[in-house]
């Protein structure tokens, strides 16, 4: 019998073996399941791979002291080397004879006799006098001395002079300013009240002028069908019946210990280490001191005191103080409350300045306002014709045949049989399981006929039990 996998059996699509990305070790002599390229590929004979050339990772161990002659050293071959010889220098010797000096310039200039350049300006002479030289200079002698008076000082005076006059209390502007009558302005606003209208008011729309009414058709109504019951008795199996497989098991035992109470027959031992090791020691009560009862002297008390018995009186004055007394001064004479603020000040009429207000370019007019536009002058009333609806009625169309319901999947629909992946059941039915590989698939064997049926045979059996 062939061995199928998981992922062989499953016909959903949803099931499959857990593959593993590598395997430690390899079965060579299994077949593999993820392809059948090894099965179908022709195996030739007479063809050997290619050997590697690549020399094997040998240890050759320790093979004693290691020589440090290289290639370099076997072939160099040492030479005497002699510094080189340096090139000595000539003696210098002296040329015999005179050098000649002269050149092509000295050859070819001529010498020119040349004068001294005489200036033509005369020679100046210096004409001295036994006389004394007067050094008066003509600033001097033109400059004559003016009497200088001492200048004015032009700073002002700024020592305040109360002035003679009596406060007038008007400034310039009060002065210059000439008030002027308050024209109010004109209000252009319009009226807010609405104005009513004579005529009677037109509420005829082109939906009431140009509605045609038509007369509706009676619905049609589906008849209702009859409850037919089903003839075939109810498939009340569930998948969980179907599928349950009722084995046999015992109960897990409980490893829990029993609660009951442990009680012994030996009296119990009530004494302790602080009992055993305590010494009574005998204790007093604490003595009550009693408060004494107060008792009053029965002697007369002496309050005198020793400041009052050594005291001596003296006859002293009280002292006077030299310090006049403060006596109020009372006058009979009325007392004068005017000053010369309520003498000058003299109380004005004070009136609210009105706004200033600059006088208006444009005159106003006098008459009365016509509210008559260019639009409403112009304008001619036509009357109005109402536009022909194109809209279609909103009436259903229905007509006496019946629908027809069909589709091309009611007709072409072909009702299949649903089945049950054998995968998704933890034991697949009809399959026993042998195997897994290094790659992570389980391989499962197939039962024959009679097994199945068996078997089948058996989990009805348990299902009843």
């Amino acid at each position: 019998m062939k061995r199928l996998c998981i992922c062989e059996i499953c016909s959903c699509g949803r099931h499959r073996c857990p593959h593993r990305p590598t395997a430690l070790y390899g079965k060579p002599n299994m077949t593999c399941v993820l392809t059948e390229y090894t099965e179908k590929y022709p195996a030739y004979g007479g063809y050997n791979p290619p050997q590697s050339l690549k020399p094997k990772p040998v240890d050759h161990g320790d093979r004693g002291r290691m020589d440090g002659t290289t290639t370099f050293k076997t072939d160099f071959i040492p030479y005497v080397v002699t510094r080189r010889p340096g090139k000595q220098q000539a003696e210098y010797k002296p040329k015999p004879g005179d050098i000649d000096l002269g050149t092509t310039y000295k050859q070819h200039y001529s010498l020119y006799e040349v004068q001294p350049f005489a200036p033509s300006r005369p020679s100046e002479r210096v004409r001295a006098t036994g006389h004394k030289m007067d050094t008066v200079p003509t600033y001097k002698e033109d400059f004559r001395q003016w009497e200088m008076c001492k200048r004015e000082l032009k700073k002002p005076d700024l020592t305040y002079h109360p002035p003679d006059a009596k406060f007038d209390g008007h400034t310039t502007f009060q002065d210059d300013f000439l008030p002027r009558g308050l024209a109010p302005r004109e209000s252009f606003k319009p009226s807010s009240i609405p104005k009513m209208s004579d005529t009677p008011f037109d509420g005829v729309t082109s939906n009431q002028q140009c509605y045609v009414s038509h007369p509706l058709e009676a619905r049609w109504v589906k008849a209702p069908e009859p409850y037919k019951p089903s003839s075939q008795p109810l498939q009340d199996l569930t998948t969980n019946r179907r599928d349950y497989q009722g084995l046999p098991g015992q109960l897990p035992q409980s490893y829990k210990p029993n609660p009951g109470k442990v009680t012994s027959d030996v009296p119990f031992q009530s004494s302790t280490e602080f009992k055993e090791r305590f010494q009574q020691w005998p204790v007093s009560l604490p003595q009550l001191h009693k408060t004494l009862q107060y008792v009053s002297p029965t002697e007369h008390m002496d309050m005198s005191t020793t400041s009052g018995a050594d005291y001596v009186q003296h006859n002293i004055q009280p002292f006077i103080s030299a310090k006049p007394f403060n006596r109020p001064t009372k006058s009979s004479a009325p007392f004068q409350v005017c000053t010369t603020m309520r003498d000058d000040y003299q109380p004005w009429v004070v009136k609210r300045q009105a706004m200033i207000k600059k006088p208006e370019e444009m005159q106003r007019a006098t008459g009365r306002m016509d509210h008559l536009t260019t639009f409403k002058a112009h304008f001619t009333p036509h009357e109005l014709q109402p536009n022909v609806s194109f809209k279609p009625a909103h009436a259903p169309m229905r007509a006496d045949a019946p629908l027809e319901g069909g589709t091309m999947y009611s007709t072409e629909f072909t009702p299949k049989r649903i089945s049950v992946c054998p995968a998704s059941y933890d034991s697949l039915p009809g399959f026993v399981f042998e195997d897994s590989d290094d790659r992570g698939h389980r391989f499962y064997r197939k039962l024959p006929s009679k097994d199945m049926n068996k078997m089948a045979a058996g989990m009805a059996v348990a299902v009843v039990s």
